[in-house]
C-alpha cells in the first residue's frame, strides 16, 4: 500500500469500542495526522482533553503509558482504557490524561519498540514481539518491568482476544512472566484485565487456556483466587455482559480489513469464552459474595439475547450456554426460578440435541433443572414436546452417545412427578420398549461401551420401575412378561450382544431382589418379590428351553444359554471382572422418591455429572457370599435338569455336536449326581464285565462314574483329532463326582490302560495342567506308576520307530510328541508333573535316539525324530526348576554338545536340526549353571566334555570347517557357564582343556618346520644344521595341526572368558597367548602356505583372535618372561614371536629392555642365546649393540678348526656381529677392516674351510653354515664399509665371490637342500653387491681404489660373473617352470636375476648360449643375437617377477640396437607395395600375442573405465606385467628407429591392432588417481607428484610397492604411447566408441597432457638440433612453438599451438609472416606441416624437420605429387617417384594406389589417360 492509501484509510477510521486510537506513526509529518485523528474525536465524541491527548501524541507518537501514569498520580484511580466499552455513553474506562509531555522517559527504550511491535497487523511480528517481550520481563530488573504496567491492561486486553491461537498462548505466558516479576505492583491494575483473564482462561485453545491458568496460579495462591475474583467481580460481570449482549462480529473486528469467516469465528470464541467465564465466577465467588451480583444477573437473564444462545447454530456456543445454566441453577437457584418460564422451555425442549460437544452439559443442564425448579413442567408441555423427542433420542440409540446419555437416564425418570408421567404403565412401557429398541441399531451393536451404557440404562431404570412399582401387578407382569423376558430372547438371538454385560446385570438384579426377599420385614413385600422371582424363572425356563429345543438350534444361542446359566449359577465370579468401573447405582429402599440421592447428586455432580449420578444399592449384597440364595437354587436346578433332558436326548438322536458343547458347559457348572442321572435316563445295564469289582461297584453308586462308562468313553472314542476338549470337560465334571482321590485314580488308571486314545489322555493332562482345581483333581493319578509307564512305552516307541520309519502318521505322532513334552516340562510348585523315576527313563529314550544320528544320512536324519526329541529335550531344560538336572539329562547334555561341536560331515545333520541342537544344549547348560551349589568337580557333563574337547584338538584330524563348528560350539558353552554365579567355574574349565607342557612340546615338534626358510633368507635366523624337510606331507594337505587347532580353541575361550572379566590361575592365560602366538607366528613365517592354512589365518581374523587382540589381555610382564625363558632355552619360533610383538607395537622397546640387561649371561652362546639376540637386533641401541659387539670381538681370535663351524665359535659370534651391522649400528671401520683381516687370515690357515669350486654333497652343514656368515660379512662390509682397501684385499673378495659363485653354479642339482640353496642365495648377494659397487664408482670415488680394479672388474670378475649366471638362469627356469618367486625352491631367482640386470650390453652381445633359431622365424638379425632375443623374451611370461624384470632390463640393453638391421634391408620394402608394413622383433611380436590372449582372458569382460586391482604376486600379476614390460620394450624399440622405419613399423601395428587392444587393457589398468602415494603434496601450490610425473624404479628386491607397480607401469606405457605413438592413439581415440571416448579425453587432459606438453616445449628449447635456413623457438606458458624458414627473399613464420588435451587434440598451425610466398603455396604448405605433426609418430622437432625438408625439395625444383600436394609423402616419407607416360607427372606410389582403389579406375588423375 502506498503512503497515500494509507493515509486515506487512517483518514477514514472510524473508531468502534473494542478498537484502541492508533498510535501516530514514527516519524510522520505534522500535520499528516491531524484530519483524521479530529474525525476519529468526533465520531466517537470524545472529550477535549482525550482531543488534546491527540495532538500530543502526534508530536510524541508512544506517550500514552506516562499519561496513564501521571493522571493516576493526580487522581489516585486506575483509569480504565478507550475502546473496551460498548456504549458511547458509559466511558468508564476512557482515561483523562494530562501533562504527558516527558512519557518516554518512564518506559525502557527497548520495551518501548517491543510494545510498539506488538501493536502491529503481522501475526509474526506480534508473536516474535510477545516471546521477546516475556523473554525481556524476566531477564529486566523490576524497575524497567514496572515501567510498562501502566500500558500492559490496554495491550492485554486488546491482544488476549487475537484470533491466532499461538498469540493468545504467548500472550499468557509472558504475562505469567510479568506477574512473576512485579508481583504485588500488578494491584492496581487488576481490575482492568480481571475480566479478559478470566475469559482467557476459558480460551477454546486448550495450551492458551492452560497457559492463562498458570499465570492467575502464579498470580494468586489457590486460598486467595476467590478473594481476588470477589475483588473486581462488578468489573468482570460488566465485560462479561458487554460481550455477551452488546458485541456482533462486526463490532469485534474490524470489517474493512478482517474477513467475514475469521470475525465469525472470533466472536463465537469470545461469546463461548464469555459463558464460561461467567460459569468459572460463579463457582470462585462464595455465597456472600454472589448476592451482591443478583441484579446484574436478573439484568442478564431477563434479555432475550441470552436465551437465543441455547439455539445458537454454533455448538461450542451451545455446550458453554447450558453449563452456564447449570452453575446458575446451582449457584443462584432463586434467579433462575423467577425466570423459571424461560429456562424449562430452554432447556427441556432441547433435550434431543445430538451434538457429541452439546449434549454432556445438555443433560447436566436438565437434570438440575428438574432439581432446581419444582415446577418446570409447568411451562413445557412433556408428553407433546418433551417426551417424543426423549423417546426418540432413546428409541435411536442415542445417536451413537449412549455412553453418555444413558447414565442421566435413571436420575432423569426418578425426578419425573407421577403427574407428568400418567398414565404410567404407558409411559414406562413405551421407555423400555425404545431403550430395547436402541440396543438393536447397528451403530449401538457395533461399539462396546455403547451397548454396554445402554443395558445397564435398561437394568437400572427397570429395578427403579420395579420397586417404585411393587406390588402393581400389571406393572410387574409389564416388566418381567413384556420387557425382561423378550429383553433376554433378544440378547440370546444376536451374538452381537452376547458379551457378559447383559448376565451380569440380569444376575445383579435377581440378586438385589433375592436378598430384598431375604432381608425384608414386610411380608407382603417378600410375597410380592417372590412372586416376581416366581414368574421370572417360569418365563425364562420356557424361552430357555425353546432355544436349545429348536432342531436347527443355532450354536450361537445355545452357547448364550450355557453362558446365561453359568453366570446365574456364579455371579459373583462373572462380576469380578468388571471391578474396574466406578460409578454404580444404588437403590435404598425407603426412598422411593430417591430425594436424599439427587439432593446428593445435585450437589456433587455440577462440575463431573458423569457416572456420578449413584444412587444406592443395598449394603446386604455387597457383603453376600458367593452361596447361591434359596430362591435360586431349587428353580435353577429345575431348569439345568430341563435342558440337560433336551440337550441329551438331540445327543442320543441326532448326535449333535453343539448340544454336546452345551452340555459339557452345563456340567462344568452343575456337575451333581440328580443330573448325571437324568443324563443316563432309563439305562439300568450294568457296567462292562471285565472292569475289576471296585469300578462296577462305584458305577452302581454313582451315577457319575456309570455315565463316564456308558457314554463318554464312547464319544471319546469317536472324536475326532484336536474335537474332545469339551468332552474331556465332561470327563472332570463326572470326576467332581467322586467322593475320594482314591476312587478318581482308580478310574483313570482303568481308562488310562485301555480306553483312552492319546489325544484324549493329551487333553486330560494339558487341562490339568491349565487349572489348579483339575490339577488337584488328577494328582495321585499323574504321579501314579500306570500313567508312568505308559509315557516310557510311549517314549521307547516313537524314538525307536523315528528313527527306522519315519513319520507313519505325522500329526498322530506330533499329539504324542506334544504328551511327551508336557509330561517332562510341565511343573507345578517346583515339581514334575509324573514321577520322578519315569521323567529319568524318558530322558534316557532320547539320549539313545540323539546317539543314533551319526549312523544315518542326512536325508534320513531329516525326516527321523531328532527335531522331535530336540522340542522335548528343550522344553524340558527351559522349564526345569532349581537343582532338578539329573544324571542322564547330563548325559543327553554330552551327546547333544558332541553333535553341535562336529561338523556336519561327520554328523551328517541338515542345517534346521544343527540349529535346534544348539539351542537345545544352550537352554540345558543354561539350566546346569543356574543349580544350586553346582561346581565343576560335581558335574559329569563338564568333566566330559572337557576330556572330549582335548581329545578332540590333540588327537583327531580337524580341518578349518570342523574346527570352526568346533570353536563356535565351545564359544556358546563358555558364554553360556559365564553367567554361572561361581566365578571359578569358568577358569577351572579352561584350566581343565589347557595341555600340560610336555603335551605342548610334543605338539610343537609336529608342526612341519618349512617355517624356518624366510628367516634364514632374511637373516634373521643363523643356523649349521639340517633340520627340516621342505614340503607338507601328502596327507597333511587338509587337517590342521594339532598345536594351532588347541591353541586357537584356548584363544577363543580366553576371549570369551575376559568380556566378563574372569581371572585364570596359574599363569594358564600367559601361556595360553605365548602358544597362540607361536601358531600364528608359525603361520607368518610360511612361505607359500597351503590355502587351508591362509583360510585358518582367515578364520582366526574373523573371531577376533589376533596378535593385537590377544597380546594386551595377559600381563604383559609375566608373558615377556615366558617368552623369554622359552627363547632362551629353544630359540627358533619364539625368538620372532618378540621380535614381532615389538614390531607390532603390542609392547613397547622400553619393556623388553630389563630382559638383555646383563649382556654377558647371553654366552657362551647356545642356539636359543643366539637367536633371542638375533630378534633383538634391529630393536637394540647402538650402545647395546656394541655391547654385544664387544662380547664377539675376542672370540674371533685364536680358534681351532672346530671352533671356526661350532654356534660358540666363529659361526655363532659371526653371526650375531652379521645381525648388528644389518641394521648398520658398528661405525667402527678400523674394527670392520679388522674382522675382514681375521677372515683373510682364516683362508690362510684353514683353506678347506673355505667352499671355493667345490662339491658341496661333501661339505658339512656347520662348514655351509660358516661359509655363509663370511659371504653375509662381505656383502655387509661392502655396503658400510669405506675403509681403504689394499689390492691383495681386494683380490680375496672378489676371487673369493667368484669362487662361491662357481660352487653354487656345479651344486644346482643340490638346490633342493635348504642350506645349499641358502648358501647359493648369499653367493648371489654377494656377487649382486660387488656388482652395485662398482656400477656406482664415480671419477670422484675411482681414486680411492688401487690401479687397474675397476678394468679388471669389467674385463675379468664381470664376465665371469655374468658367463656364469645366464646359462645357470636358463637352466634353472628350463627346470621348474610353474613356481612363484616367494616359493623356497625359487629363492636364489631374486639375488641371481638382480646381479643379471647389471651385465652390460657388450657381454650380453658376446653370450655363450646354446643356439635358439625359429624356422619360420622372418627376422634381419644375426644368428647370436636372434638367439639372445628367443632365449629372454620368453622369461617375460615366466610366472616369477625378478625373471620377468631381468629379461626385461637385459633386453632393454639390445633393444636400440636393433632397428639398424631393418635399415639396411629398407629398400626392399620400397613403393612397389601399396601399404608397406615392416613387423619389430619377430620374437617380441609373437610373444605379444600369447600375452594379449592370456590379457583377453583376465581383462577381457571388464568394461572400459572401470579399474582392475591385480593382486600382486598372483598369477594375472605376472601375466599383466609381462605384457606391460614387452610394450616399454616395443616402444623403447620404435624411439630408437629412424623415421621411415617407424612409419613402416607403425603400419604393422595398425593391421594388426595390436595397439588399440593395448590402449583398451590401460583403460582397465591406470587408477582414477594416478597421485603418487609415497610422498604427500607439501605445497599446495606445487604441481602434485603423478604416475606420470615420476619415474618407475623395477627392483627386484623392493616388494613394498608392489600393489602400484601395476598402475604405475600402465601410466608409464601410456605416457610413452602417447609420446612416441601419439598419431596411431589419436586415430584410435576418434574411432573410438562415445563413452570410452570421453574417458580418455577426460583422464589424458587431467593428468598427462600438461606432462607431455611441458615435456615437448622443453625439448623444442633444449634441442641441439640445427637447421641451414630454420630457426624453432617455443613459449611454454602459451604451449606455442615458433618456426620461421628463410630463404634467398623469402621469410616463412608459422606458429603451432598445442591443444588442451594433446597428444589427442588436433594441433593447430597458424600463419605468422609472409614474404615473398602466393597464397596459395603458402596454405599449402600451413597444410602439410598440419598434417605431417597430425599422422606422424613423432616429436615436433621431427615434425618440422620433415616439413623443413619437404620445402627445401620444392625449392630444389622437386616438383609436388599432385594428389597430395607434397613432395615428401607425410606417411612414408617417400619421394614422388611414378610418373605418368603421357603428362609426365609423378606421384608417390601410396597416394596413386589410394587414387586407383578409391576411384576403381586406372587413369592418370590429371591427364585422364591410362597409367602404365
Amino acid at each position: 500500500m502506498g503512503g497515500k492509501n494509507k493515509q486515506r484509510t487512517k483518514g477514514n477510521l472510524r473508531v468502534r469500542p473494542g478498537m484502541a486510537v492508533p498510535a501516530a506513526r514514527p516519524g510522520c509529518p505534522e500535520g499528516q495526522w491531524k484530519p483524521s485523528l479530529l474525525t476519529a474525536c468526533t465520531a466517537s465524541a470524545f472529550t477535549l482533553e482525550t482531543f488534546l491527548l491527540g495532538l500530543d501524541l502526534n508530536i510524541k507518537p508512544s506517550n500514552s503509558g506516562r499519561a496513564a501514569e501521571l493522571l493516576a498520580k493526580e487522581q489516585g484511580t486506575v483509569p480504565g482504557f478507550i475502546g473496551f466499552g460498548t456504549s458511547h455513553s458509559d466511558l468508564g474506562y476512557v482515561p483523562a490524561i494530562q501533562g504527558a509531555e516527558d512519557i518516554d522517559s518512564l518506559v525502557d527504550a527497548d520495551f518501548r519498540m517491543v510494545l510498539r511491535k506488538l501493536s502491529k497487523k503481522d501475526v509474526t511480528t506480534k508473536l516474535k514481539a510477545m516471546q521477546e517481550f516475556g523473554t525481556m520481563c524476566t531477564e529486566r530488573d523490576t524497575e524497567a518491568v514496572k515501567g510498562v504496567l501502566p500500558y500492559w491492561p490496554r495491550i492485554f486486553c486488546k491482544i488476549s482476544l487475537d484470533h491466532d491461537r499461538r498469540v493468545r498462548e504467548a500472550t499468557q505466558q509472558a504475562f505469567e512472566k510479568l506477574i512473576l516479576k512485579v508481583k504485588k505492583h500488578l494491584a492496581p491494575y487488576l481490575k482492568s484485565v480481571m475480566g479478559y483473564w478470566l475469559m482467557a482462561q476459558c480460551d477454546t485453545y486448550p495450551p492458551a487456556a492452560l497457559a492463562a491458568k498458570d499465570a492467575f496460579e502464579a498470580a494468586f495462591p489457590p486460598s486467595k483466587q476467590p478473594e481476588a475474583i470477589a475483588f473486581c467481580k462488578e468489573e468482570i460481570t460488566s465485560v462479561l455482559q458487554d460481550h455477551l449482549l452488546k458485541e456482533t462480529p462486526d463490532t469485534l473486528s474490524d470489517p474493512q480489513t478482517v474477513p467475514e469467516e475469521e470475525r465469525e469465528a472470533k466472536f463465537h470464541r469470545v461469546v463461548t469464552c464469555s459463558l464460561l467465564a461467567l460459569k468459572r465466577l460463579l463457582c470462585f465467588l462464595p455465597n456472600n459474595e454472589l448476592d451482591s451480583l443478583e441484579d446484574k444477573f436478573k439484568s442478564l437473564l431477563s434479555q432475550n439475547k441470552f436465551w437465543k444462545y441455547g439455539k445458537h447454530n454454533v455448538p461450542q456456543v451451545r455446550s458453554a450456554y447450558f453449563e452456564l445454566v447449570s452453575a446458575l441453577c446451582q449457584h443462584v437457584p432463586q434467579v433462575m426460578k423467577e425466570e423459571a418460564s424461560k429456562v424449562s422451555p430452554s432447556v427441556l425442549l432441547s433435550i434431543d440435541d445430538s451434538d457429541p460437544v452439546v449434549c454432556p452439559a445438555l443433560w447436566e443442564a436438565v437434570l438440575y433443572t428438574l432439581t432446581t425448579i419444582e415446577d418446570c413442567w409447568l411451562h413445557v408441555n412433556a408428553k407433546k414436546s418433551v417426551f417424543p423427542k426423549l423417546m426418540t433420542v432413546v428409541r435411536e440409540g442415542g445417536r451413537g452417545l449412549a455412553a453418555v446419555i444413558c447414565p442421566y437416564l435413571l436420575p432423569f425418570i426418578s425426578k419425573l412427578p407421577q403427574a407428568v408421567t400418567e398414565p404410567k404403565l404407558d409411559f414406562f412401557k413405551n421407555f423400555l420398549t425404545s431403550l430395547v429398541t436402541g440396543l438393536s441399531t447397528e451403530r449401538t451393536k457395533s461399539s462396546f461401551s455403547e451397548c454396554s451404557a445402554v443395558i445397564s440404562a435398561f437394568f437400572e431404570c427397570l429395578r427403579f420401575i420395579m420397586q417404585q412399582n411393587l406390588g402393581q401387578e400389571e406393572m410387574e407382569q409389564m416388566l418381567i412378561n413384556d420387557q425382561l423376558i423378550p429383553f433376554i430372547d433378544t440378547v440370546l438371538k444376536d451374538p452381537g450382544l452376547q458379551h457378559g454385560s447383559m448376565f451380569k446385570h440380569l444376575a445383579e438384579t435377581l440378586s438385589s431382589w433375592e436378598a430384598k426377599a431375604d432381608v425384608e420385614k414386610d411380608t407382603e413385600t417378600v410375597y410380592n418379590l417372590e412372586n416376581v422371582l416366581l414368574n421370572f424363572w417360569e418365563k425364562l425356563s420356557e424361552i430357555c428351553v425353546e432355544k436349545i429345543s429348536e432342531p436347527e438350534a443355532d450354536v450361537q444361542s445355545v452357547l448364550g444359554v450355557s453362558n446365561l446359566v453359568g453366570v446365574l449359577q456364579r455371579p459373583k465370579s462373572s462380576l469380578k471382572s468388571n471391578k474396574k468401573k466406578n460409578g454404580k447405582v444404588r437403590f435404598a429402599d425407603d426412598a422411593p422418591e430417591a430425594n436424599k440421592e439427587t439432593e446428593k447428586w445435585a450437589s456433587s455432580g455440577g462440575e463431573n455429572s458423569e457416572g456420578s449420578e449413584g444412587v444406592i444399592e443395598s449394603p446386604s449384597i455387597c457383603n453376600s457370599s458367593d452361596l447361591v440364595s434359596p430362591l435360586r437354587k431349587k428353580p435353577l436346578e429345575d431348569l439345568v435338569c430341563k435342558l440337560a433332558e433336551v440337550s441329551i436326548n438331540f445327543v442320543n438322536e441326532q448326535k449333535s455336536e453343539h448340544h454336546l458343547h452345551f452340555l459339557s458347559t452345563l456340567l462344568d457348572s452343575f456337575s451333581s449326581g440328580q443330573v448325571f442321572k437324568i443324563l443316563l435316563g432309563d439305562e439300568q445295564k450294568n457296567i462292562v464285565k471285565d472292569k475289576p469289582v471296585e469300578l462296577a461297584e462305584l458305577a452302581q453308586k454313582n451315577p457319575a462314574v456309570k455315565f463316564l462308562y456308558h457314554k463318554l468313553v464312547g464319544w471319546l472314542d469317536e472324536s475326532q483329532e484336536g474335537d474332545g476338549a469339551f468332552l474331556v470337560d465332561i470327563l472332570y465334571s463326572a470326576l467332581r463326582c467322586c467322593d475320594s482321590d482314591v476312587e478318581r485314580k482308580g478310574v483313570l488308571d482303568d481308562l488310562t490302560k485301555e480306553d483312552l486314545k492319546w489325544s484324549s489322555l493329551l487333553q486330560v493332562i494339558e487341562k490339568a495342567c491349565s487349572s489348579s482345581d483339575k490339577h488337584a483333581l488328577v494328582t495321585p493319578w499323574l504321579k501314579g506308576s500306570i500313567l508312568g509307564e505308559k509315557l516310557v512305552a510311549l517314549a521307547d516307541c516313537l524314538c525307536g520307530k523315528g528313527l527306522e520309519s519315519a513319520m507313519s502318521s505325522e500329526s498322530h505322532s506330533s499329539e504324542q510328541w506334544t504328551l511327551l513334552k508336557l509330561a517332562l516340562s510341565h511343573h507345578v510348585k517346583n515339581d514334575y508333573l509324573i514321577g520322578e523315576v519315569y521323567v529319568g527313563r524318558i530322558i534316557v529314550k532320547l539320549h539313545e535316539t540323539l546317539s543314533k544320528t551319526r549312523d544315518l544320512s542326512e536325508a534320513e536324519n531329516s525326516d527321523s525324530s531328532v527335531s522331535f526329541v530336540c522340542d522335548v529335550a528343550h522344553s524340558y531344560f527351559s522349564s526345569a526348576g532349581a537343582g532338578l538336572l539329573m544324571p542322564p539329562a547330563e548325559d543327553l547334555l554330552l551327546t547333544l554338545f558332541q553333535l553341535c561341536a562336529q561338523s556336519k560331515e561327520r554328523t551328517h545333520l541338515p542345517d534346521f536340526l544343527i540349529c535346534k541342537l544348539k539351542n537345545t544344549l544352550l537352554s540345558g547348560v543354561h539350566l546346569l549353571v543356574h543349580q544350586t551349589a553346582s561346581t565343576y568337580e560335581q558335574s559329569s557333563f563338564l568333566r566330559l566334555s572337557v576330556q572330549w574337547l582335548r581329545d578332540q584338538v590333540q588327537s583327531s584330524a580337524l580341518d578349518n570347517a570342523s574346527l570352526q563348528v568346533l570353536l563356535s560350539a565351545a564359544g556358546d558353552l563358555l558364554s553360556t557357564l559365564v553367567e554361572s554365579k561361581d566365578p571359578s567355574l569358568v577358569g577351572g574349565y579352561i584350566g581343565s582343556v589347557m595341555p600340560s607342557d610336555s603335551e605342548w612340546d610334543k605338539m610343537r615338534q609336529s608342526l612341519p618346520t618349512q617355517w624356518l626358510h624366510r628367516p634364514l633368507l632374511e637373516g634373521r635366523l643363523s643356523l649349521n644344521y639340517e633340520c627340516f624337510k621342505t614340503d607338507f606331507k601328502e596327507q597333511d594337505i587338509k587337517t590342521l595341526p594339532s598345536h594351532l587347532c588347541t591353541s586357537s580353541l584356548l584363544s577363543s575361550m580366553v576371549l570369551t572368558a575376559r568380556k566378563k572379566k574372569i581371572v585364570l590361575e596359574n599363569n594358564v592365560l600367559e601361556k595360553i597367548i605365548a602358544e597362540l602366538l607361536y601358531s600364528l607366528q608359525w603361520c607368518e613365517e610360511l612361505d607359500n602356505p597351503p590355502s587351508f592354512l591362509t583360510g585358518f589365518c582367515v578364520m582366526l581374523q574373523k573371531l577376533n583372535i589376533t596378535y593385537g587382540n590377544l597380546s594386551v589381555l595377559g600381563n604383559t610382564s609375566s608373558l615377556l618372561q615366558l617368552l623369554f625363558d622359552k627363547s632362551r632355552k629353544n630359540g627358533t619360533l619364539w625368538s620372532l614371536i618378540i621380535a614381532k610383538l615389538i614390531l607390532s607395537r603390542s609392547i613397547s622397546s622400553d619393556e623388553v629392555k630389563p630382559y638383555y640387561k646383563r649382556k654377558e649371561s647371553f654366552f657362551p652362546l647356545t642356539e636359543g642365546n643366539l637367536h633371542t639376540i638375533q630378534s633383538l637386533c634391529p630393536f637394540l641401541s647402538k650402545e647395546e649393540k656394541k655391547e654385544f659387539s664387544a662380547q664377539c670381538i675376542p672370540a674371533f681370535l685364536g680358534w681351532t678348526k672346530e671352533d671356526l663351524c661350532s654356534i660358540n665359535g666363529a659361526f655363532g659370534h659371526l653371526a650375531i656381529f652379521n645381525s648388528c651391522l644389518q641394521t648398520r649400528s658398528v661405525d667402527d671401520k678400523q674394527l670392520l677392516y679388522g674382522i675382514l683381516k681375521i677372515i683373510i687370515n682364516w683362508k690362510k690357515q684353514h683353506e678347506d674351510i673355505f667352499l671355493f669350486s667345490c662339491n658341496l654333497s661333501e661339505a658339512s652343514p656347520e662348514v655351509l653354515g660358516v661359509n655363509i656368515e663370511i659371504m653375509r660379512f662381505l656383502s655387509l662390509f661392502l655396503k658400510y664399509c669405506s675403509y681403504p682397501l689394499a689390492e691383495s684385499e681386494w683380490d680375496f673378495i672378489m676371487c673369493s665371490m667368484l669362487a662361491w659363485l662357481e660352487t653354487a653354479s656345479e651344486n644346482q642339482a643340490l638346490y633342493s637342500v635348504p642350506l645349499v640353496q641358502l648358501f647359493a642365495c648369499v653367493s648371489f648377494d654377494l656377487a649382486c653387491d660387488l656388482s652395485a659397487f662398482f656400477d656406482s664408482v664415480t671419477p670422484d670415488t675411482i681414486g680411492n681404489l688401487p690401479v687397474n680394479l675397476v678394468s679388471e672388474w669389467k674385463e675379468f670378475f664381470s664376465k665371469g660373473i655374468h658367463s656364469l649366471l645366464l646359462p645357470l638362469l636358463v637352466t634353472a627356469i628350463g627346470e621348474n617352470k610353474d613356481l612363484s618367486e616367494t616359493s623356497f625352491q625359487n629363492a636364489m631367482l631374486k639375488p641371481m636375476c638382480e646381479t643379471l640386470t647389471y651385465i652390460s650390453k657388450d657381454q650380453l652381445l658376446s653370450h655363450k648360449l646354446p643356439a635358439r633359431l625359429v624356422v619360420s622365424q622372418k627376422t634381419n638379425l644375426p644368428e647370436h643375437l636372434q638367439t639372445l632375443l628367443n632365449t629372454l623374451i620368453p622369461l617375460l611370461l615366466f610366472r616369477a617377477r625378478p625373471v620377468q624384470i631381468a629379461a626385461y632390463h637385459m633386453l632393454y640393453k639390445l633393444m636400440p640396437e636393433l632397428p639398424q638391421y631393418d635399415q639396411g634391408n629398407l629398400k626392399s620394402y620400397g613403393d612397389e607395395e601399396e601399404e608397406p608394413a615392416l613387423s619389430p622383433p619377430a620374437a617380441l611380436m609373437s610373444l605379444l600375442s600369447t600375452q594379449e590372449d592370456l590379457l583377453e582372458n583376465v581383462l577381457g569382460c571388464v568394461p572400459v573405465g572401470q579399474i582392475v586391482t591385480v593382486k600382486p604376486l598372483s598369477e594375472d600379476f605376472c601375466c599383466v606385467l609381462g605384457y606391460l614390460l614387452t610394450w616399454k620394450l616395443i616402444l623403447t624399440f620404435f624411439k630408437a628407429a629412424s623415421s621411415q622405419l617407424r612409419a613402416l613399423y607403425s603400419m604393422y601395428l595398425r593391421k594388426t591392432k595390436s595397439l588399440n587392444k593395448l590402449l583398451y587393457h590401460l583403460f582397465r589398468l591406470m587408477p582414477e588417481n594416478p597421485t603418487y602415494g609415497e610422498t604427500p603434496i607439501e605445497v599446495s601450490n606445487k604441481d602434485p607428484k603423478t604416475f606420470f610425473t615420476e619415474e618407475l624404479q623395477l627392483s627386484i628386491r623392493e616388494t613394498a610397492t608392489l600393489p602400484y607397480h601395476i598402475p604405475h607401469l600402465a601410466c608409464s606405457v601410456y605416457h610413452m604411447t602417447l609420446k612416441d605413438l601419439p598419431a596411431m592413439v589419436r586415430l584410435w581415440w576418434n574411432s573410438s566408441e562415445k563413452r570410452v571416448f570421453n574417458i580418455v579425453d577426460r583422464f589424458t587432459s587431467k593428468y598427462v597432457s600438461n606432462v607431455l606438453s611441458f615435456q615437448e616445449i622443453s625439448s623444442v628449447q633444449t634441442s641441439t638440433q640445427l637447421f641451414n635456413g630454420m630457426t624453432v623457438k617455443a613459449r611454454a606458458a602459451t604451449r606455442e612453438v615458433m618456426a620461421t624458414y628463410t630463404i634467398e627473399d623469402i621469410v616463412i613464420e608459422l606458429i603451432i599451438q598445442l591443444p588442451p588435451n594433446y597428444p589427442l587434440g588436433s594441433i593447430t598451425v597458424e600463419s605468422g609472416r609472409r614474404i615473398g610466398v602466393a597464397v596459395q603455396q603458402w596454405r599449402n604448405w600451413m597444410l602439410q606441416l598440419s598434417t605431417y605433426l597430425t599422422h606422424q609418430n613423432g616429436s615436433i622437432m621431427e615434425g618440422l624437420a620433415l616439413w623443413k625438408n619437404n620445402v627445401d625439395k620444392r625449392f630444389e625444383g622437386v616438383e609436388d605429387c599432385m594428389i597430395c600436394f607434397s613432395v615428401i609423402h607425410g606417411f612414408n616419407y617417400s619421394l614422388p617417384k611414378k610418373a605418368c607416360r603421357t603428362c609426365k607427372k609423378k606421384f608417390h606410389s601410396a597416394c596413386l594406389y589410394k587414387w586407383f582403389t578409391s576411384s576403381n579406375k586406372s587413369t592418370c588423375p590429371l591427364c585422364r589417360e591410362t597409367f602404365f
